[in-house]
């Protein structure tokens, strides 16, 4: 009997240990995992920051980032590496899976990285300021023999400087090849995992994340606070759910689906104003535009951009309301146009940050087809007959009801009126408004009662 009250002791404490300590009785402190596709934004940033908080608070050994960007938010980026370099946790940046790569921004990320790894089939470079242009020569070249840059303006010399001097420093930092750190700024140059494994560029190959951890296991990294070996080996791996919020963030942070949402909702509001009461246009149009607007907070706007479409819109919404030769219509679309070039400001991120040129055509001719339906309803409305207000009478037909001399009552449109005529009529008699004057309508004969 004590035996089994004994085992069932033993059993709760060991559920208890279970439920409060499962780290602890697994002796694993487990290594973080995230995913940061696509642009680099403000979402990453802040998932980012939110994972390396989490590794401090668990304990982590790693944070491992498999990172697969085409370039990103040059503040985005700068907030990111700072991170990375006060981080506590050690930090392995993974360009993953096959077909991925770290251009751009990512090559910096790479650097930065307390241990950097690429899967085979990736590739990471191309890290020119984008508001400096097409580099001198193909990307995929880091220059030739005798070969010199295209001369840049004093301006454009001290962008092209300050990034070469950032990514030489994390170079220096980690003990990469700075060389190419170089390269890869002033000329575009790029490297396959391969090539980039052979000169320095990243620490290791790796195609999984069991391969990325071994590889990795007994590395010695340099911390803020010193030195540290890295005990990877038989680690449990956990991925961060980034959550709803940055999952939303990072799709509507995107420059063309940010104008869309910008587009919907100026339009749905002004459809719910010409046709109160329907709801729907109010409400998507209201629900679009708040989602736009939190776009644009995390995007470097241009004011003049975001003025000249609003001046569009409001040209060609005074189209509508005083409609003439077209001309506010025209200008309002000459506006639209501009404002989709000028809206995000290029210089702040180092990819294309721009409206596409489908999307700007496609929004500016479908606000050009409304522009000419507004415009049609117009003139159609100026040659149809009032159907409305005093003169909605004119014209109609009636029955005469009664008449004495040259007054009497008619019936029109089920309604008896006081009507006067030039001549007797007989009750029965089809007749035509032809004028009214207040309660009183001057009527003619149209077919006479037989007698």
């Amino acid at each position: 009997m004590r035996g089994v009250v004994r085992a069932g002791l033993a059993s709760l404490v060991l559920l208890v240990l279970m439920l409060l300590a499962p780290g602890a009785l697994a002796g694993q402190r487990p290594v973080l995992l995230i995913a940061i596709d696509g642009v680099i934004g403000v979402a990453s940033s802040e998932q980012l920051e939110a994972a390396l908080a989490e590794a401090r608070t668990r304990d982590a050994v790693a944070l491992v980032i498999r990172l697969d960007t085409p370039g990103g938010l040059v503040t985005s980026t700068r907030t990111m590496i700072k991170a990375i370099l006060g981080s506590a946790t050690p930090v392995i940046l993974w360009v993953a899976p096959a077909g991925a790569r770290a251009a751009s921004a990512g090559t910096y990320l790479s650097y930065a990285a307390h241990v950097a790894a690429m899967a085979p089939g990736t590739h990471l470079g191309a890290a020119t300021p984008i508001a400096l242009g097409a580099p001198p020569q193909s990307p995929r070249e880091p220059g030739r023999e005798g070969e010199r840059p295209a001369p840049l303006d004093a301006a454009e010399r001290k962008v092209l400087n300050d990034a070469i001097a950032y990514l030489r420093a994390l170079a220096q930092l980690r003990g990469r090849d700075a060389e190419w750190a170089e390269a890869a700024v002033e000329r575009a140059a790029t490297l396959t995992a391969e090539e980039a494994a052979a000169r320095g560029v990243v620490d290791l190959l790796a195609g999984t994340i069991e391969e990325l951890l071994a590889k990795a296991h007994g590395r010695t990294v340099k911390m803020a606070e010193g030195e540290r070996v890295l005990e990877l080996a038989d680690r449990p791996v956990e991925t961060l759910d980034p959550g709803l919020r940055l999952r939303v963030l990072q799709a509507i942070a995107d420059p063309n689906i940010a104008f869309v949402l910008l587009l919907l909702g100026v339009y749905g509001i002004l459809f719910e104003f010409w046709n109160p009461g329907t709801f729907v246009p109010g409400i998507v149009g209201g629900i679009s535009l708040f989602l736009a607007l939190a776009a644009l907070s995390v995007l470097p706007v241009q004011m003049a951009g975001v003025a000249l479409l609003l001046l569009g819109v409001a040209l060609m919404v005074a189209e509508a309301f005083t409609p003439g030769l077209g001309i506010l219509g025209l200008g309002g679309l000459v506006a639209f146009a501009a404002g989709t070039f000028f809206l995000f400001d290029p210089a702040a991120a180092d990819f294309d940050l721009r409206v596409a040129w489908p999307v700007a055509i496609a929004a500016t001719g479908v606000s050009g087809l409304l522009l000419v339906g507004v415009l049609g309803a117009a003139m159609g409305a100026r040659r149809r007959r009032v159907v409305y207000g005093a003169e909605a009478i004119l014209g109609a037909e009636g029955e005469v009801v009664g008449w004495q001399g040259e007054r009497g009552r008619v019936r029109v449109g089920g309604e008896l009126w006081e009507a006067r005529a030039d001549r007797l009529l007989l009750p029965g008699t089809t007749v035509r408004v032809i004028a009214r004057k207040g309660l009183v309508l001057t009527v003619e004969p149209i077919r006479e009662k037989p007698s």
